[in-house]
């Protein structure tokens, strides 16, 4: 029997849990269900990641301290994870006493080591807030593809990376002055003293290929010293011996990993060094998404080492989330939360969607809306769950419950069990998806099996009835199997299948496994539903009115009834994203005097705009003509939906109102500037 501790990365406490963070966490859970059903001895462990710059500034926003918010987004969060089925020996919080101490523990041993350092540096101040900023509170335009408004550190249009003394013309996040610079005594970890061991390390089979290279790169332009600390005032724990001084969020963040696991241990009375000890013959494994890579493969088991702990036997990244081919977007209510998911839809989909999409290396996955509605009802209803619907009713009301004694096919069933070792090694190695495919294969077997033995055709044959008997009990055995596999995928469905067989089916199986014979079982009950499109709009629909509600301000103040706003700067102006777009639909709104409501092409994506333009134009007029809109505009909450945007338009008013027309040549999508 293996040890094993496994983690999801720590999800920050500065907003709701989204679909992109349930792949993460769906996946490390399937992979510790399953090596619980294997039999293994396994934990699980999570925490919010709770410190930071952003999270104090969100509580500041908020009127609240920022113990409130994380205590807030830990009670979210955690019912979120539950709801999804997703469990963990302890989901805790990186602000915790443990922490503290185990981070400040390190640390010194760090010191003691030689492998921290202080410099002297200049940071970008910001004099109004009265604050150093950190790389994110900095924005600016790119120097590398001079696009405006991104951050300190790096570009989101074209992806390079610089320090913030390269950013141009940069301005404070917080306060939109631009920073002052001003000098400031940091603690550095000196990466480079662990080199050679994390060359070692990284090419010892322990990250996926693509990780290993990535990381590789850092290693020939040589390993830098690590920027250990933040200045007053910063969420998160004071360095030892050095008052205004903080850990930065990302060295204690790891750490809660270890102070979580060692708040199980201290509540269920286990030995925690056992664990993390430098000659521990545990395993730990990190699933992670493949943008903190770095942090986990390099700064993480270099810290670990330094302190005399043991390294992680495995660090699996994944890739992104797409919805429906394009990056989650709040305008097309695809951004969609935890819980507005919940609201309308079984978490097992989900689980079941996700699967079957992943597998053991870094490609992001898409979540196609129309693909997951097809696949879950075809594959879980129309494949899996037939089965058990078409024999438990020939069982439940001809034989009294009793399954027979005998197998109808022993060699078909042996088939099954046969190929558990092969489907075990594909969830063992993370290939879910092709472990999905293989037991979708043996699902159609089982539904040919009874299509062409048609109990239903038999029964009405009195010299029939045992072999309807047989055959039906066939089915239910080989529906067990194939649940059975599945368990760490839908383990509610387990469940309720379990109790239907009257079985336990928590444990992998394997060709050893036997099948129910003269076996009873209970009355059988629906056990999945299908997904009408409607649950899926209402979904997204839901999104919409969340992003609304939450980013479109009311307008309050002296501004509310004044016509003409202050003035705002060229950078202000410069965000404004203005796009051709193509009417493909007009039409009258139904109850508003003067909106029409329209139906914009934006170059592959379509949003809804209303125009209060209804005085001057016949929506018919309008409909296969281009314009202009505001493309990042916020969406906004109206008596009669969603408006994504704005069309822009010129005129005094009533008649005279004249919706903007590009130049010939224009094409839907292009950036007007």
């Amino acid at each position: 029997m293996r040890k094993i501790l496994v983690t999801s990365a720590l999800p920050y406490a500065n907003g709701p849990i989204h679909l992109g963070h349930m792949v993460e966490h769906i996946q490390t859970d399937i992979w510790r269900r399953f090596q619980k059903a294997r039999g293994h001895d396994i934990r699980g462990i999570c925490a919010d990641d709770a410190h930071g710059t952003p999270i104090m500034l969100r509580a500041r926003k908020e009127g609240i301290e920022a113990t409130e918010l994380i205590d807030r987004m830990w009670r979210e969060h955690n019912a979120d994870f539950k709801d999804f089925f997703v469990e963990y020996d302890n989901f805790y919080t990186t602000h915790s006493p443990e922490n503290e101490t185990i981070s400040s523990e390190i640390y010194l041993a760090l010191k003691a080591a030689g492998d921290i350092n202080t410099k002297t540096i200049e940071q970008a101040y910001d004099e109004s807030a009265g604050m150093f900023l950190p790389d994110r509170f900095i924005k600016g335009t790119c120097p590398n593809c001079k696009t405006d408004d991104q951050y300190g550190d790096n570009c989101e249009a074209c992806g390079a990376t610089y320090s913030t003394d390269e950013i141009i013309n940069p301005v404070s996040a917080l306060s939109g002055e631009k920073p002052t610079s001003k000098e400031t005594e940091h603690f550095f970890f000196k990466l480079k003293n662990h080199q050679a061991m994390l060359e070692e390390w990284v090419r010892s089979g322990t990250l996926q290929d693509g990780i290993a290279n990535k990381i590789s790169e850092w290693f020939e332009a040589g390993l830098q010293d690590w920027d250990i600390s933040r200045d007053a005032p910063y969420f998160g724990f004071e360095i030892p011996d050095a008052p205004g001084k903080y850990f930065y969020v990302w060295l204690d963040a790891p750490i809660g990993y270890m102070a979580s696991h060692k708040n199980y241990c201290e509540r269920v009375g286990e030995d925690y060094e056992a664990f993390w000890g430098k000659n521990s013959e545990t395993e730990l494994y990190h699933f992670i998404g493949k943008d903190i890579a770095y942090f986990h493969t390099l700064f993480w088991p270099a810290m670990l080492a330094g302190a005399g702990k043991r390294l992680p036997n495995g660090v699996y990244a994944h890739g992104f989330l797409t919805v429906d081919g394009t990056k989650m977007s709040k305008s097309r209510g695809t951004f969609i939360k935890a819980r507005t998911y919940l609201n309308h839809l079984s978490p097992e989909y989900l689980r079941y969607y996700y699967a079957a999409k992943l597998g053991s290396g870094i490609d992001d996955i898409d979540l196609n809306l129309e693909d997951f509605l097809q696949r879950v009802n075809s594959d879980l209803v129309g494949k899996l769950v037939n089965i058990a619907s078409r024999c438990s009713g020939f069982i439940n009301k001809r034989f009294d419950n009793q399954l027979a004694d005998t197998l109808y096919d022993p060699e078909l069933f042996s088939q099954f069990t046969n190929a558990s070792e092969d489907i075990a090694d594909r969830f063992e190695a993370r290939e879910y998806s092709a472990a999905i495919r293989q037991i979708m294969t043996f699902a159609d077997k089982a539904n040919q099996f009874v299509d062409e033995h048609k109990p239903w055709v038999l029964i009405k044959e009195t010299d029939k009835l045992d072999e309807v008997q047989a055959v039906c009990t066939q089915g239910l055995n080989l529906y067990r199997i194939l649940i059975s596999w599945l368990q760490p995928v839908l383990p509610q469905l387990a469940a309720d299948s379990g109790a239907f067989l009257n079985a336990d089916l928590s444990l992998f199986p394997d060709s050893n496994t036997k099948a129910l014979l003269n076996h009873k079982i209970n009355k059988f009950k629906p056990l999945m539903t299908r997904i009408e499109p409607e649950s899926i709009e209402k979904m997204t629909e839901e999104t919409k009115l969340d992003v609304a509600a939450e980013i479109t301000p009311e307008l309050t103040g002296p501004l509310a009834d004044d016509p003409i706003n202050d003035e705002i700067n060229y950078d202000d102006f410069a965000k404004i994203d203005l796009r051709i777009a193509k009417i493909i639909k007009a039409e009258h709104v139904d109850g508003a005097d003067k909106l029409l409501q329209l139906t914009l092409d934006i170059g592959g994506e379509t949003r809804n705009v209303f125009a209060g333009i209804k005085s001057a134009y016949d929506p018919a007029e309008l409909e296969g003509n281009l314009t202009v809109m505001v493309a990042n505009l916020a969406p906004r909450k109206m008596r009669f939906g969603i408006s994504e945007g704005m069309v822009l338009a010129a005129g005094p008013g009533g008649s005279d109102i004249y919706v903007l027309s590009p130049d010939d040549g224009a094409q839907p999508g292009m950036r007007v500037k």
